[in-house]
């Protein structure tokens, strides 16, 4: 009982998605209305959200047999433009961040046998390490990024990696992931790291976190 949520069905009056060119995301706006319970409902409302093809990712915990974890870094290119919105703090940002790998499910990647190869599939794109799918667990329960903006859903899978088998990357292709850095750190250092500020990813944040936790639990 604890955690029980109050019922509440939402309901589809109007699909008002404007035409736009194809692109990564597609902006979605539609016209809603909640149904409660009791039967009544809210009036309408217009709400606007995002999607994409590909709309799940996973995130990758590779450690090693003493408890270093890899970390890459990311270009995120919106944040180069941070000034340009009504922030009220830290408008200039570096746009790199330090984050833990991830990548998203492509719509054939199904049930736990498809993330498992996606797993391996972005280990080998973004890291250079080459993993059986097998080689994969799952960490945790899946979360949600950004849920008021994307239904995104995050699944977190843990493996073990020897530092001297990593290859090349084979990257995406894009300017947006070529000139990355992949390192290994100790746990400590990279929850520190968060703790700081260095690691400003709140996914990332969140898979170092179970890592520890797991590491104190054994």
């Amino acid at each position: 009982m604890r955690w029980r949520k109050p019922p509440i069905h939402v309901e589809l009056v109007e699909d008002r998605t404007p035409e736009q060119p194809p692109g990564f995301l597609r902006l979605r706006r539609r016209l809603l209305r909640n149904r409660y319970a009791d039967g009544s409902a809210s009036p309408d409302y217009e709400y606007d959200a995002a999607d994409r093809r590909a709309t799940d990712a996973v995130v990758l915990v590779l450690h090693t047999d003493d408890d270093r974890v890899l970390l890459r870094t990311s270009l995120r290119p919106p944040l180069a433009f941070r000034e340009e919105l009504a922030v009220p703090v830290d408008p200039r940002v570096d746009p790199v961040l330090w984050e833990l790998p991830a990548g998203l499910v492509e719509p054939e990647e199904r049930g736990e046998e498809g993330l498992r190869l996606c797993c391996a599939r972005e280990t080998l794109e973004e890291t250079g390490f080459t993993l059986d799918p097998s080689a994969f667990v799952p960490m945790g329960a899946p979360i949600f990024l950004s849920p008021g903006v994307i239904a995104e859903r995050l699944y977190y899978f843990t493996a073990k990696v020897e530092e001297s088998a990593r290859g090349i990357p084979t990257e995406d292709g894009t300017p947006v992931e070529s000139g990355s850095t992949v390192r290994f750190f100790t746990i400590d250092e990279a929850i520190a790291g968060c703790d700081a500020g260095e690691i400003g990813d709140v996914k990332s944040e969140v898979g170092l976190r179970r890592l520890a936790a797991r590491g104190r639990t054994r």
